[in-house]
């Protein structure tokens, strides 16, 4: 009866008490960017919807990126700084409940009484104690909780903003290896040919009929196809070691075989939507978000530090001087001291702590609207990328096989006497010029198309 008596209107008193908030309202600044993207940009539907499966065409890639997501360090810190945030949120979340211990002891001592002889007096006590507990009288502690509540979410959505940057960076990254590639085996069939035309030309400048400036002329060309060869290879081999760090491993050796550049291994035509679906796709965006929530909680929690503060002490139990009587119902025993504080003068420390919060929610709300501002600009530059890419490596094949064929017909004249080798150089250096700059157009092509796909929101689902 005791304890019903006791504890139950404690915990009426804390729920009563602890209603008040002294927390500002949130309202979230307007759309800092206009309501839709250039005319003819934005399509239905939008490329967040796609898995990175559908999106990354490429078998080899799609394997790439599936032990990047399990191995990747830096995912792996992104996601064990989660679970650091949510523990610190629980650690402050447990300040708005009392700690409750059971307990006992004793104590027995030798002392005068007030007759002055010496007596040995004992005291044994048992019960449940509560610690000095805070009534959130203003909402503080409520405020705080929430402050790390938020701040857990926006290490949440970090670590899935990381998970789409990785993503993206995978991609990149096996878009450099297949260009390196492409680009090494041009100039390995290049240098051959070039090679066999330098051998053709000191033949017949032994037997006289070719010049020595033909002949420095074909040497010069083939030594430039050699340091071109070995730039590509250091390309390729860079590109390498770029995907094993982003895999926390060596790249294993059963990947699928890759597609070409020309093959299509990434998805270029992406639906953007409109700029408020960033709102809700993009991590950063809603990191930056629950960063604002965070700050505008901690400028509750500043403002009810001005007011008073209310806590209890409890006990309910047994004492007795003899430790056979400790559990009868005559040694029952319990105290109630609550406390009440009220700031009078901090030499204006709360008063800072309240505007420097007040400045932080300020600072947040930038750096929302910046986050806003940076994704409606990726995606802007995507797009652009998607609206001309295509045609300028149309024009650049036709530019390619123009040039090719301006090759041939030089070797046939430069052969039968009616080209100098001046002339035949050139044609071969624009081929070959030619197709290199188409293959870098193919990779930033696909590059483009997975900014935009990141710059949306795309990324996280398979």
């Amino acid at each position: 009866m005791m304890r019903r008596h006791f504890i139950l209107p404690m915990a009426v008193m804390a729920a009563a008490l602890s209603a008040c908030s002294l927390t500002p309202t949130l309202v979230k600044p307007a759309l800092p960017v206009p309501s839709a993207y250039d005319a003819g940009a934005a399509a239905q539907g939008n490329a967040a919807d796609l898995g990175w499966r559908q999106m990354l065409l490429d078998p080899r890639l799609q394997r790439l990126v599936e032990l990047a997501l399990l191995n990747n360090r830096d995912l792996r810190v992104a996601a064990l700084n989660v679970d650091a945030v949510r523990a610190q949120y629980q650690v402050q979340d447990s300040a708005r409940y009392p700690a409750i211990g059971a307990g006992g002891g004793g104590t027995r001592q030798r002392a005068q009484n007030a007759a002055g002889s010496a007596a040995v007096q004992q005291q044994f006590t048992a019960g449940v104690t509560m610690s000095a507990f805070e009534i959130d009288l203003f909402g503080r502690l409520r405020s705080l909780s929430d402050a790390a509540f938020a701040r857990y979410l926006a290490t949440e959505q970090g670590r899935r903003a990381a998970q789409l940057s990785l993503t993206a960076a995978v991609a990149d990254a096996y878009l450099d290896e297949r260009l390196a590639s492409a680009q090494l085996q041009l100039t390995q069939a290049t240098l051959q040919d070039w090679r066999q035309a330098l051998v053709i030309t000191r033949r017949l400048h032994a037997a006289q009929q070719r010049s020595g400036l033909d002949l420095a002329q074909a040497e010069g060309q083939a030594a430039t196809a050699e340091a071109d060869l070995q730039a590509r290879e250091r390309a390729r081999l860079l590109a390498r070691n770029n995907l094993e760090l982003l895999l926390g491993g060596p790249l294993p050796g059963d990947l699928p075989a890759g597609r070409a550049l020309d093959a299509q291994p990434v998805l270029t035509q992406l639906p953007a939507g409109l700029p408020s679906d960033l709102l809700v796709r993009r991590p950063d965006i809603l990191q930056a978000e629950q960063t604002l929530v965070a700050a505008n909680a901690d400028i509750g929690a500043a403002r009810a530090a001005f007011f008073p503060r209310l806590s209890l002490t409890a006990q309910l139990g047994f004492a007795s001087p003899a430790i056979s009587d400790l559990f009868r119902g005559s040694a029952r025993s319990w105290s109630f001291a609550p406390q009440i504080t009220q700031p009078l003068f901090q030499g204006g420390q709360l008063r800072a702590e309240l505007r420097l919060s007040q400045i932080r929610t300020e600072v947040a709300v930038l750096q929302y609207e910046q986050a806003i501002q940076n994704a409606f600009r990726e995606v802007r530059d995507g797009l652009a990328g998607s609206q001309t890419y295509a045609q300028q490596i149309a024009a650049q094949q036709r530019v390619a096989a123009s040039a090719e064929q301006r090759r041939q017909l030089s070797q046939l004249r430069y052969g039968a006497g009616q080209d100098s080798r001046l002339e035949l150089l050139d044609a071969q250096r624009q081929s070959y010029a030619s197709q290199q700059t188409l293959l870098d157009l193919r990779r930033d092509q696909f590059k483009s198309a997975v900014a935009l796909y990141k710059a949306l929101g795309g990324g996280l689902e398979e």
